[in-house]
């Protein structure tokens, strides 16, 4: 036995691997040693415990609250604002320009993103004169802060909502008729003001549609008399329909008028 140790620790290789393997276990026990003193992991817990003041429950009611606004905020930016009306129209203007995905999805929400800010950004600042800065002053209560954040919002979407979309949901919600536009539930005013919506950006994309719909035509209609019905149409009429957006200066055109429909609205 003493003579298998003697050979072993003789062979210079198997004594450095002996010496590499020592000084890795010792390091590893002092290092352990270390953390073990001086770091202890965190531990969670959740749970439910009995609260004594009745104020603890009220906070943390408000920020599930809160976070729950903070998922909605896509569908509220997108259901109360003007942005329905903006991407939908852009999205008919390129398909009845033809340019397939020019502009792309990302450039049509940007613009109708950034066009909402403007649209919307004297209802921003009565919001932030009339709510928040009362709120954040402590000035008013935080029923006061929501009531005064949301009537702005409302005035805009009265203003872009028909009466028949009102007297729908009214009707359909078998409440009683409304004597003045105060009385008129929140819940029912923003279906009836996303479904205007809907109809005024469908009207909007009926009236896009026209020119270059009579463009598509004609176009049509000379390829066929020349005997070129293998040529496809919508290829030698898209450098036309282009030609003539750009000649009347199609953007400034479209986005005048859609912020003038929400001015005038």
């Amino acid at each position: 036995m003493l003579e298998k140790i003697t050979r072993l620790f003789h062979n210079k290789k198997r004594r450095r691997l002996i010496f590499l393997f020592f000084s890795i276990a010792v390091t590893f026990i002092l290092v352990g040693n270390v953390f073990s003193a001086d770091f202890t992991l965190p531990s969670f817990r959740f749970g439910i415990d009995k609260g004594g003041d009745p104020g603890d429950v009220s906070v943390l009611l408000q920020i599930v609250f809160l976070l729950t606004v903070l998922t909605l905020a896509p569908a509220i930016l997108v259901l109360m604002t003007s942005f329905t009306r903006l991407a939908i129209v852009f999205s008919f203007l390129r398909q009845a320009v033809g340019t397939q995905q020019t502009p792309s999805n990302q450039i049509i929400a940007g613009l109708a993103l950034f066009l909402t800010f403007f649209i919307m950004m004297p209802v921003w600042q009565k919001i932030n004169n009339n709510a928040l800065q009362p709120y954040l002053n402590e000035e008013i209560s935080q029923e006061i802060a929501l009531k005064a954040a949301i009537n702005p919002v409302r005035n805009f979407m009265l203003k872009q909502t028909r009466e028949k979309d009102l007297a729908l949901f009214v009707k359909m919600g078998k409440i009683n008729k409304p004597k003045n536009e105060e009385d008129i539930p929140t819940m029912i005013l923003i279906p009836a003001f996303v479904i205007s919506e809907l109809k005024t950006a469908f009207i909007i994309g009926f009236l896009l549609f026209v020119p270059f719909l009579i463009i598509d035509m004609v176009v049509a209609s000379v390829l066929l008399s020349m005997g070129m019905m293998m040529l496809p149409p919508i290829m030698v009429s898209l450098p036309f329909k282009l030609m003539l957006f750009v000649l009347v200066d199609g953007w400034n055109i479209i986005i005048g008028s859609l912020l003038k429909s929400f001015v005038g609205g």
